[in-house]
Order: structure tokens, then sequence, then C-alpha cells
């Protein structure tokens, strides 16, 4: 069946880039691999390329989808395959609970916009109660910033903050071509699987967050100069963590050590 509706030009507004390719397509359901019986939230489905082999093997999706334009065209071409339920809005807020989940039962799909693409995984990450897995296409630069290791240059707050939460693994690259129309760079298909509790709980997340964003919004600064707010140069000292280092060489337990200390400190008064 033909996907594409001529009717309908993609919007620059959206960042919709329509997958077409049917080799990364198959690839993509090969990876995902689902099965009757799962619950499969796809998020901005578009014209339905991914959304017609997945509801033919699970038989039942929901669909989240902000243009209105393309809901018509995605229920009629997906009539035959399954039931599929379209949510008209905008999935940064859309609520999981309200498809009633079971604990771990979601299975979280789509191609998202760049635009939104890590605001989303953040969104997502807050619902992680109900989800068992994610499988999202986003900008390989992105991928890249996922699964990065300290002391590499696509480490950041991105890096550590998922890192924290999920499993992480970048499965495969898509040129440019697969879309239309063509993006200007490469995407990356990942695989996030949200721990039900980190390797290392951090005592406070709100803290936890706070330090590992302040550390990055001044990455050129050493430890020393970029938490000087929150925590001293001694402090940093006694974890065994050097002040004069700079945030991209700390692994992720390093982040929550610094950030359970200054919460410690917080909670003691003056």
């Amino acid at each position: 069946m033909e996907t594409s509706d001529p009717t309908h030009r993609p919007r620059k507004r959206f960042g919709q880039h329509f997958l077409h390719d049917q080799r990364v397509i198959e690839r993509l359901i090969k990876v995902i691999h689902p099965r009757v019986g799962e619950r499969l939230v796809e998020i901005g489905p578009g014209l339905g390329a991914l959304t017609y082999p997945l509801l033919t093997s699970v038989g039942e999706l929901d669909a989240v989808e902000l243009d209105r334009d393309v809901v018509q065209h995605l229920a009629k071409y997906c009539a035959t395959a399954g039931k599929l339920t379209i949510h008209q809005g905008d999935v940064l807020r859309f609520d999981l609970a309200t498809l009633n989940p079971e604990p771990q039962s979601l299975r979280v799909v789509g191609n998202l916009p760049y635009n939104i693409s890590t605001p989303l995984m953040f969104h997502m990450l807050e619902q992680s109660q109900w989800v068992q897995d994610m499988h999202f296409m986003v900008q390989k630069e992105v991928a890249q910033r996922l699964v990065a290791e300290p002391n590499s240059e696509h480490y950041g707050r991105l890096s550590v903050m998922i890192q924290y939460r999920c499993e992480v693994h970048l499965l495969f690259i898509v040129g440019p071509d697969s879309f239309t129309p063509p993006p200007k760079v490469d995407s990356a298909v990942v695989r996030l699987i949200p721990m039900r509790q980190p390797t290392y709980p951090a005592a406070d997340e709100k803290t936890f967050s706070a330090i590992v964003n302040q550390a990055f919004s001044a990455r050129r600064k050493t430890l020393r100069n970029a938490l000087r707010t929150q925590l001293s140069a001694a402090d940093i000292e006694a974890l065994g963590i050097d002040p004069g280092t700079r945030s991209e060489t700390l692994s992720v337990e390093e982040f929550v050590r610094l950030s359970d200390l200054a919460f410690q400190l917080n909670q003691t008064p003056n």
C-alpha cells in the first residue's frame, strides 16, 4: 500500500521528515520485534509508514500525532491493519497514564522531530514507571550524545541524565535519503530501556539534575568554579574528585556522589 499523501506537504514547523525507505522500515520492525499482546505507543506516526507494519504485528496500537491534517489519512490507511487509536495533540503534554497501562508495560516508538527529541525523551523518562522500552529515530548527533562516555566530545548533560535512568544502545545509522524531505544530517535508531532503579540512585533527583545542569552549563570551567554555589573545592576533594577537573571527565556515579553531598549539606542547619 502507498503511504504517501500527495495532498500533504511536510511541515517545517512540526519538523516533519517522513520515513519512506522500506529497507529501513523492515530493519526497524526487526529490532523493535513487536509481538501480539504488547502495548505499543507510536509518537508522531505521520503518514503511517511504520504504523501499518506495527499494527499488523500487534493488532492494536495507540498513536500520538500533533498534525491534524494527517490524522484522517492515517486512520484510513491503517483501517485494515488493526485497531488504531489516534490521540491528536502535543506529545510533550501527553500523559501515558491516560492509557491505563500496567507498570513497565508500554513500548514506545517514534521517528522524532529533531526540534523536540531531547525534551520528549525527558518527558518520557518522567513517566518511565509505565515504560518497558523505547525505540527512537533521532538525529545522529543526539544518538552519539546519548551513548557517549566520559572524556569524549559528545559527552554532556544529556549523556549523564539519560544514562542515569536508562540502558542506552545505538542500533544503526540512517541516511537522509530515507526521508521525505531529506534532512541535512544523518539519523540514528536508539533503544532506551528504563531501569527500575538507577544503578547509582541519587539521594535527591532534583539536586542531582541541578548539579549536572550547573556543571555542564559552564563546561569550560573547572568543577571548583562551576559548582562553587553548591560545593567548595574542599567538599569536592573530600569525595576523591579533583576540583580542578571539568564536568566532561566525570562518570554518572561521580555526579551522584557530588549531588548527594550537596543535598546533605543543604539539609544541615547552619
